[in-house]
């Protein structure tokens, strides 16, 4: 975690500069009176100067209205201590320059933190390596290209809590934490994220991750900064290994990638083999369960009848044997072919030839 910058107290904040020129006003106001002085000679000085004691306040104290605008806030400061509340949006009067300071600022814009690259003219992107080459948990070096948008929060805390050197490059004044406050904060809540992760998660599959632990970590250092500034989101761009060793990295992504198609492939497969097989199997196992109910009922209906021709049988022993015998003839011989022999054959051979064929 980065040190605290130095804090400033509010007395020792940076006076902006006043809001009109004394000297200059003096000598508009020496051009008005001049002829005065001509015509009263020497001795109208003390009347002009009696006149010019009067209408001086005057203009110094109407010096001290303002505009707030909407999308503004403004902080008051009488002797360089700020004197709460904040002012809203309107038209306001304060006691102008050298009692009184106004500092305004944007609250509801939503500013823009680039780290690792720069945007230049014509949409083109800059690569800033000192900030985007960073040493991952497994000790490999990747290229981390961040985005970071915020806003003011708590403007008190972000015009007097926290001194800094301000940004040319973003063209953040001298004062302003969110130069090279948030930038540092930035950079190092993102190296701790990363020197935690591995290489496959930056490039791969725990991107969300390491976004969201980066934002939480940076939330946290500036809110002990008290530096008025709240993190909307954290965005990651560019995300690559460097230049000598890319080639070999994309392989190794590429090999990823079809690893997982292919798993994938077998996943889908898994899941469309493994319902029918459970549905064939459910089918069989029906199929045999109902074999085996028929099985149980036809046993038992023939046991039963079994058991009632048994009970007859003892109790008429010749009848039921007819009754028997005759079933079966009527079972058996409807499917074969009979040949009837009349006695009056006499008793020859004649029914043992074979009469089909004669015939």
């Amino acid at each position: 975690m980065l040190p605290k910058l130095p804090v400033l107290s509010r007395f020792q904040q940076q006076r902006q500069s006043p809001e009109i020129d004394l000297d200059q006003l003096m000598g508009k106001i020496k051009d008005v009176f001049r002829p005065i002085f001509g015509r009263f000679g020497r001795g109208g000085v003390g009347g002009v100067l009696l006149l010019v004691a009067l209408v001086l306040p005057i203009i110094w104290l109407a010096t001290g209205f303002y505009q707030v605008q909407p999308a503004e806030r403004a902080a008051t400061r009488m002797f360089g201590k700020f004197t709460p509340p904040l002012k809203e949006a309107g038209l306001h009067w304060y006691w102008p320059s050298p009692v009184g300071t106004v500092s305004k600022e944007i609250v509801e814009e939503t500013k823009r933190l680039e780290l690792g690259f720069r945007s230049g003219p014509a949409g083109q992107l800059v690569d800033v390596p000192a900030e985007a080459l960073m040493i991952t948990g497994d000790l490999n070096i990747v290229d981390v290209q961040m985005v970071v948008q915020y806003r003011i929060n708590d403007l008190a805390n972000y015009l007097f809590q926290v001194d800094d050197p301000g940004d040319i490059d973003r063209e953040i004044r001298t004062g302003a934490p969110d130069g090279m406050t948030l930038k540092d904060a930035t950079e190092a809540a993102l190296r701790q994220v990363v020197g935690q992760s591995s290489i496959d998660d930056i490039l791969t599959v725990n991107k969300e991750r390491v976004q969201a632990d980066t934002m939480l970590l940076l939330a946290n250092i500036l809110n002990d900064y008290e530096a008025g500034i709240e993190v909307l989101e954290v965005r990651l761009q560019n995300v690559r290994p460097p230049d000598e060793v890319r080639d070999a990295f994309d392989d190794v992504v590429r090999a990823r990638v079809d690893k997982e198609a292919r798993i994938n492939e077998a996943l889908a497969y898994q899941q469309d083999q493994v319902p029918r097989a459970r549905g064939d199997a459910q089918r069989i196992t029906n199929a045999a369960e109902a074999f085996k109910q028929e099985r149980i009922l036809k046993a038992t209906g023939e046991s039963s009848r079994f058991l009632s021709v048994l009970t007859e049988y003892r109790e008429s022993r010749d009848v039921t044997r007819q009754r028997l015998y005759l079933e079966a003839m009527e079972e058996v011989l409807p499917g074969m072919k009979k040949f009837i022999v009349a006695p009056e054959a006499g008793g020859s051979l004649l029914q043992f030839l074979p009469l089909q064929e004669s015939q």
